[in-house]
C-alpha cells in the first residue's frame, strides 16, 4: 500500500535532500510539503502548502499523512530575536507533533541537535530539549528525535562562523575516536536516509538517535 508523507523544512539543507529521496521512493505516492515559500518544478506526487509556519494550526485539515519529516530550524544568527527563534526551533516541531497526534499519525521524525537539554544554561540545547520533551509528551507510537553534531555540506545562505568551525572540525576529526565518535561531522545525506530507514522499519527500539548512531542507520 503506498504512502502519503508530510515534510517540513523541504528548503533547507537536510529537507531538500529528504524531498529528493522521497520523490524517488516508490512506496510513497504523495508528498505533502508545508513550507512559507513555494518550490517550482516539482512532481504532481507533491502537493505544496504554502502559509506560515507559525501558525500550522491553520493546515489541520491537509495535515493528514502517514508520516512526519520534521526538518525545520533556523540558527542565531539568520534569527537573532531570542523568541522568533524559539517560535521556529520549539514552536513549530512542537505545533506538528500536537497535529500528528490529533490526526492519527502514528511516524512523526524531527530533526535535534546533540547537546539538547532542556535543563542546559545555553539556550541553543534548552530550546531544543524543551522540544524534544513536548514532542515526547505527545505519545506518538513511533518517534524518532534525532541528534547530529556539525552538519556538513553546501547551503544557500553564507554562514561564515559555520564554514569556519566545519574546517576547524574536518582537520581534528582524526582525533575522534571512541566514545567522542559521536561528534564527527555528519553528512545531511546521512541524517535523510536515516530519517527514510528508521520510518520503514518495523521495531522501534530508539527514540534518540545520535549522531553516530544516524550515520549507521544511513547504510542500513
Amino acid at each position: 500500500m503506498k504512502k502519503t508523507a508530510i515534510l517540513i523544512g523541504a528548503t533547507g539543507l537536510t529537507g531538500n535532500i529528504l524531498l529528493h529521496k522521497l520523490m524517488e521512493d516508490t512506496r510513497y505516492n504523495t508528498i505533502k510539503l508545508f513550507s512559507r515559500t513555494k518550490i517550482e518544478g516539482l512532481p504532481n506526487k507533491v502537493t505544496q502548502f504554502v502559509g506560515d509556519l507559525l501558525n500550522l494550526e491553520q493546515f489541520k485539515e491537509d495535515f493528514k499523512g502517514d508520516e512526519v519529516y520534521c526538518c525545520i530550524g533556523t540558527t542565531a544568527k539568520k534569527t537573532p530575536d531570542k523568541e522568533l527563534y524559539k517560535q521556529i526551533d520549539y514552536g513549530i516541531p512542537v505545533a506538528a507533533a500536537k497535529l500528528s497526534k490529533e490526526n492519527n499519525i502514528t511516524t512523526f521524525l524531527v530533526i535535534s541537535a546533540m547537546g539538547a537539554n532542556k535543563e542546559s544554561s545555553v539556550f541553543y540545547n534548552r530550546t531544543k530539549g524543551e522540544m524534544e520533551h513536548d514532542v515526547l509528551e505527545q505519545n506518538i507510537i513511533h518517534t524518532y528525535i534525532l541528534r547530529p553534531s556539525l552538519i556538513g555540506g553546501e547551503r544557500k545562505e553564507r554562514r561564515i562562523l559555520e564554514k569556519v568551525s566545519l574546517v576547524v572540525f574536518k582537520i581534528i576529526q582524526p582525533l575522534f575516536i571512541g566514545k567522542f565518535k559521536q561528534y564527527k561531522i555528519i553528512n545531511p545525506e546521512s541524517i535523510a536516509q536515516a530519517m527514510l530507514n528508521l520510518a520503514n522499519r518495523t521495531s522501534n527500539a530508539e527514540v534518540i538517535i545520535t549522531s553516530d548512531d544516524i550515520k549507521k542507520l544511513a547504510k542500513k
